[in-house]
């Protein structure tokens, strides 16, 4: 066959190693790979290049996407994606992976639904794909934020001070659940999680009189205005607050050994998919078995809570 592989929104670290494992796993049994440049825009503007073995040498310890990302709104329209469609066939490709998230996979479906063999491969820091427990770049992502966090602590701790670390996750706090208990945090605050704050405020209060010289919170973005909250955290419990917005820090750097390997299983399952002409599905892993879903099992579907919500009132 000849398959084409893109990577496209959010760029998250291990989409490079997904990348390499089309290539490698797609060489190996006898299939051409085409790589394109800047995820569906070079689609569309027909910018592809021939992948090979050596192509790909040292892209699985690089962060972000050698292939580049975009994000095309345009797309939705369907002479775009006809145009879209009829360079890969005038190429003679016979599939495409895609590697992203929810907009990546809107966008696979659509070509699906035009007869093109598709597999979707979960590539987002946010871990808000359902049909799998994780996506790639998660893992690096929570890394990046514990580290910062373990900074913060220690400048917070000097100073007697709360920290209030705005981390991403669009509408899911995975990245705010995992990282607030890897490091610590007094408080986790998501969307599935939500923060009262006269409560929280009484406890800092409560934790100033104690003696104790510093509090965390970590929350997801877009709740609310974190630099008011830390004026307001200032204004009525006694500390000082400072807020810090981690931003697009947390998607940079080199994926972490997790995300290295899930990339490498993730990419070399949707080359198999294709080998036994299964397509129009989705990669995810289960309980560290590698799955497929349909599609349409996964977009504008609730992904489940994960079990380790439970934790953040016992442990913070």
């Amino acid at each position: 066959m000849k398959i084409a592989v893109l990577t496209s929104g959010g760029d998250a670290p291990g989409m490079n190693a997904g990348v390499r494992a089309v290539v490698r796993s797609g060489n190996l049994y006898g299939h051409e790979v085409y790589g394109i440049k800047d995820g569906y825009m070079g689609l569309v503007e027909d910018n592809m290049i021939l992948l090979t073995h050596q192509s790909v040498s040292g892209m699985l310890t690089k962060g972000g996407t050698f292939l580049g990302t975009s994000r095309l709104p345009e797309f939705k329209e369907l002479s775009v994606r006809k145009n879209a469609v009829k360079n890969l066939k005038d190429r003679g490709i016979d599939a495409l992976i895609v590697i992203g998230g929810d907009g990546t996979y809107r966008g696979g479906m659509e070509l699906a639904k035009m007869g093109l063999k598709i597999i979707g491969v979960p590539g987002t820091i946010d871990n808000d794909i359902p049909g799998t427990d994780f996506t790639i770049g998660f893992n690096t992502a929570v890394e990046t934020i514990v580290d910062a966090i373990d900074k913060l602590r220690d400048t917070s701790s000097s100073h007697q001070r709360v920290s209030i670390i705005e981390v991403m996750g669009r509408s899911s706090g995975d990245l705010a659940v995992y990282a607030g208990i890897c490091g610590g945090a007094e408080f986790i605050i998501t969307p599935e999680n939500p923060m009262n704050k006269e409560d929280m405020i009484d406890k800092i209060k409560k934790y100033k009189n104690e003696g104790r010289r510093h509090a965390i919170v970590v929350i997801t973005e877009k709740i609310l205005d974190v630099h008011q909250l830390a004026e307001e955290i200032t204004e009525k419990s006694g500390f000082s607050s400072r807020a810090t917005v981690l931003g697009y820090i947390q998607r940079g750097g080199a994926p972490s050994p997790d995300d290295r390997i899930l990339a490498s299983r993730m990419g070399t399952y949707a080359v198999e998919l294709l080998n036994d002409d299964i397509y129009g599905v989705c990669v995810g892993i289960r309980d560290s078995r590698m799955v497929h879903l349909p599609f349409a099992n996964i977009i504008g579907q609730k992904r489940p809570k994960n079990e380790l919500y439970s934790l953040v009132k016992k442990v913070s």
